[in-house]
């Protein structure tokens, strides 16, 4: 049973963290890039629902264990012509038949799933052949330094933050499962601190 804060202070939390100006320029970088059938995990309160090109995409099913985070997904704007379902679900356990989709989209999600080798090979069996992963995530920093303090703040960050870790690696899981990754970018986040701004997007092929 969701706690007091889960049902009531994270979504809000939440929303202001992964709405963001610098958070937001990120989706944006991705979000545009996906076409066909795409499946999204955790659309969360469906922050990229406003992003995707009408033009190239069919539809979009999100999926989410969170029923206060979906139904802010199902009211959330987006082009009136982009064919929308949001389904209860883990990104460990896709309630998907295999190669289903054309497009993966994953933005700031495997920081908070429970077994992000899982979530992946899940993302790998419901896209096609030849089909695209799209991520934009938040990860662990490169720079030890930064990557001490990460490590000391994660046990109280992942109670607050609602599961959120902040020293997950992004671009080194996902080519370990097996994907083929055609592009990677990286940087930290501006107006972000450093513990939780280092981010890495990009698009891998199934």
């Amino acid at each position: 049973m969701p706690t007091f804060y889960e049902r009531h202070i994270l979504p809000r939390f939440l929303t202001c963290a992964c709405s963001s100006s610098p958070v937001m320029r990120q989706r944006a970088k991705i979000v545009p890039l996906a076409s066909g059938k795409v499946l999204e995990l955790g659309i969360g309160m469906g922050l990229n629902l406003a992003l995707y090109d009408a033009d190239k995409v069919d539809s979009v099913a999100g999926v989410d264990p969170a029923a206060e985070l979906r139904a802010l997904a199902q009211a959330a704007p987006r082009d009136p012509r982009l064919i929308v379902s949001v389904t209860d679900g883990t990104a460990e356990a896709l309630p998907f038949q295999d190669a289903s989709f054309d497009s993966v989209v994953c933005t700031f999600t495997l920081c908070s799933v429970h077994t992000p080798a899982k979530a992946l090979a899940e993302a790998r069996r419901v896209l096609k052949p030849g089909g695209r992963f799209l991520f934009c995530e938040h990860g662990l920093a490169p720079d030890a330094d930064v990557a001490k303090w990460q490590r000391r703040i994660e046990p109280i960050w992942k109670r607050l933050a609602g599961g959120c870790h902040l020293t997950r690696p992004v671009g080194g899981a996902i080519s370990a499962a097996g994907f083929s990754m055609q592009s990677l970018e990286t940087f930290y986040l501006p107006k972000t601190p450093r513990i939780a701004g280092w981010s890495e997007w990009g698009v891998a092929v199934a």
